[in-house]
C-alpha cells in the first residue's frame, strides 16, 4: 500500500528547500538525501554510478563562489569532503533520480517532489498573469488621469484674476 505523500513530506518542507542557481529552480544533493533518509555520500554514489542519465541540464555541481555566495552549506553538508561541492538537481534530474533510486521512500518522496514543482509553476504562471492585468489597469488608468493631471497643472500655472468687484465693506 502507497505511503500518502502528504503525510510523508509536506510540500512547504520541499519549497523551502528549492532554490533559485544559475536561473534555474533546484534542489542539492544534501537536501535530497535529507529527504530521502540516506547520506548523501549514498545518494551521490547512486548518480555516479549512472551519470549518463544526469546531463548538465539535470544535475550541475556547484562553483565554491556559489557554494559561499548562497551560504547553502547545512547541517547535513558538515560531513561532507571539503573538497567535494555539492551537486544541484533541475526538477528533471530530480525525475530522473526515481529511475536510480527505487525504495519505496524515495518514490513516494519523488512524487512529493514533483506535485511542488508543479505548483510552483502554477503559482508562479497566475501570479505573471496578475502581474500583466494590473499593468495594463495601470496603462488605461495612467491615461485617464493623466488629463486630470494636465488640467490642474494648467489651472495652478494661470494667474487668478482679479475680482472685477471688490470683496468686502467700502468705507
Amino acid at each position: 500500500m502507497p505511503v500518502e505523500n502528504a503525510d510523508l513530506i509536506p510540500a512547504e518542507i520541499i519549497e523551502h528547500r528549492i532554490l533559485l542557481i544559475r536561473g534555474q529552480k533546484v534542489l542539492l544533493d544534501s537536501a535530497l538525501a535529507e529527504l530521502y533518509q540516506v547520506p548523501t555520500k549514498v545518494l551521490n554514489q547512486a548518480v555516479k554510478r549512472n551519470l549518463d542519465r544526469f546531463p548538465e541540464d539535470f544535475m550541475f555541481r556547484l562553483t565554491d563562489e556559489e557554494t559561499n555566495r548562497s551560504q547553502i552549506v547545512t547541517g547535513s553538508q558538515k560531513h561532507r569532503d571539503p573538497r567535494m561541492l555539492p551537486y544541484a538537481f533541475t526538477e528533471q534530474g530530480v525525475a530522473m533520480l526515481s529511475s536510480v533510486l527505487k525504495s519505496p521512500r524515495a518514490v513516494q518522496v519523488n512524487i512529493a517532489i514533483m506535485r511542488t514543482f508543479v505548483r510552483l509553476r502554477h503559482t508562479m504562471e497566475s501570479r505573471s498573469g496578475l502581474a500583466e492585468q494590473l499593468q495594463a489597469i495601470e496603462e488605461k488608468y495612467d491615461k485617464q488621469f493623466e488629463a486630470v493631471f494636465d488640467l490642474l497643472n494648467q489651472l495652478m500655472e494661470s494667474p487668478l484674476d482679479e475680482p472685477k468687484h471688490p470683496i468686502g465693506f467700502i468705507s
